[in-house]
């Protein structure tokens, strides 16, 4: 079916060249991560293999406040479980109260991303882009430019941090380092999979009543020629920004939808005609991770669905050619919205892996 073109490619992708879950220590995705069998792992960098203990390690240091220079703002501050580690505030707030420029976009399948943030092909790498919350000054959001070494003082005073940084990266003279630091936020980051929607169950799980009437009715419009959603909210995290350890390509895709003329990819790569381009999002759990866009101006669902209905707000040269509008009637929006709400994953918000640690 076109709506899983991905996963057949990959399939095939897997059988033909022998791929599988990259290689670990004692980590194991569908164990671990609560994989299902049906969906592929992410990409797993060979200088960062996943292990138990480097993820137990990432876990504590993204609930951590102290890694920010007020003590007050932690990773998961700004992405949180009951929001599939979204924000919803309409952008974030740094340390010290100082205002944000962008919503925090959900962490969850954070390794099926190429690029990392809004509008900056360039990111990635989940070890690296960790450096710009953690030390990035415009804007600030965790403060701790300057504050390094003091940083690597209060981890290695801990009562438990080096046992733990001894454990995650065995063998290692310096064990408590930036770089060991954002490799264990890395892997915990990569762990965080959410393939568990009720969705899943229905379209994966073989199981008929796992979602609604309306449901179905607005799988076939958002999969339909009339809408064509899935044209840019495609394969296993629906959006065309995706790479796993199946995919033969990667895929990356930035698109204008008249919601701004300015701050987009195009500004980062110094091409004008695409400044008003932004990642597309997965839309994975996006009944969970309001308010949308890149900059978090539309409230809910409904206002996204009338946003594209209307072809996109502010309407220009570069918008994507894609965003033609569309009518729908009450029923049809409601049944849009149903579908999109049965892609929820609530076992993600609620297991206990991810959570701060006790």
């Amino acid at each position: 079916m076109r709506r899983w073109r991905h996963l057949a490619a990959a399939g095939l992708a897997a059988l033909l060249l022998g791929a599988g879950a990259p290689p670990g220590q004692d980590w194991d995705w569908q164990r671990d991560a609560a994989l299902p069998a049906w969906a592929p792992p992410p990409v797993v960098p060979a200088d960062n293999p996943m292990s138990r203990a480097k993820v137990a390690l990432g876990r504590r240091l993204f609930h951590d406040t102290r890694l920010s220079a007020d003590g007050q703002i932690a990773c998961a501050t700004c992405h949180r479980q009951e929001h599939a580690f979204a924000d919803p505030r309409r952008v974030a707030t740094g340390a010290d109260g100082r205002p944000g420029l962008l919503n925090p976009p959900s962490i969850a399948n954070a390794g099926y991303q190429p690029a990392l943030t809004w509008a900056n092909p360039g990111q990635d790498r989940l070890e690296t882009q960790a450096l710009i919350p953690l030390f990035g000054e415009h804007p600030v959001e965790m403060g701790m430019a300057g504050r390094e070494v003091a940083l690597l003082a209060l981890l290695a005073a801990d009562a438990s941090y080096p046992a733990q940084f001894r454990a995650a990266f065995p063998g290692r003279q310096d064990v408590i380092t930036l770089e060991t630091i954002t490799k264990a936020l890395a892997a915990f980051q990569r762990g965080v999979t959410s393939f568990r929607s009720p969705y899943d169950r229905y379209r994966w799980g073989g199981e008929a009543d796992a979602i609604s009437a309306a449901a179905k009715r607005g799988e076939a419009l958002f999969f339909g020629e009339r809408l064509e959603c899935y044209h840019c909210h495609g394969g296993p995290t629906f959006t065309d920004n995706l790479a796993h350890a199946w995919l033969p390509q990667v895929e990356r895709g930035f698109h204008d939808t008249g919601v701004a003329r300015s701050g987009g990819v195009g500004e980062q790569t110094g091409d004008p005609a695409r400044r008003g381009a932004f990642r597309t999002p997965s839309l994975r759990n996006v009944a969970l991770t309001a308010p949308y866009m890149h900059d978090g101006s539309l409230p809910t669902l409904a206002a996204v669905i009338r946003h594209y209905e209307r072809g996109g707000t502010r309407r220009g040269a570069q918008t994507s050619p894609l965003l033609r509008g569309f009518r729908l009637s009450a029923a049809e929006r409601a049944d849009l919205i149903a579908f999109l709400e049965s892609l929820t994953d609530r076992d993600l918000v609620a297991d206990p892996r991810w959570a701060a640690p006790r």
